[in-house]
């Protein structure tokens, strides 16, 4: 009986954590620490969107990048003036302790001159990544 009572509170505590992450996982929100930082063709490998610009970290080893990739190249598609870079984040190590991403994959949206507007964390929904490039531009 005891142990089918600590599977209960396993169950539970894994639950408490999973639901809310699983929640917030994809959305394109503002971060307060992201303030004023800015990206150009130096740190992207190549030059901004017109309009705006869609930042991807991925890793080798990331199972949504792929997914990640098609509605942001999508999203680039859809929308004149909107680019896509996807950049490697073992690669990429410093600009990636810089910006402080912790998980793959993360997707930045920049302006025109490059400043961080928004980031979501996980895969992006398309509807979030369009509404986010409103604010952008």
């Amino acid at each position: 009986m005891t142990g089918l009572a600590a599977c209960v509170v396993v169950l539970a505590a894994a639950s408490g954590h999973g639901l809310p992450h699983r929640r917030r996982s994809g959305r394109v929100r503002v971060r307060g620490r992201d303030g004023g930082k800015r990206l150009g063709a130096a740190e992207l490998g190549e030059g901004l969107g017109e309009r705006a610009t869609l930042v991807q970290f991925s890793s080798a080893f990331c199972a949504p990048r792929r997914a990640t990739r098609r509605v942001l190249a999508e999203v680039a598609g859809l929308v004149p003036g909107v680019s896509h870079v996807e950049i490697d984040a073992e690669d990429h190590l410093d600009l990636v302790r810089e910006l402080d991403i912790l998980k793959t994959p993360t997707v930045l949206v920049l302006d025109a001159e490059g400043r961080i507007v928004r980031r979501a964390t996980g895969q992006p929904r398309k509807a979030d990544v369009i509404a986010a490039l409103g604010e952008a531009v």
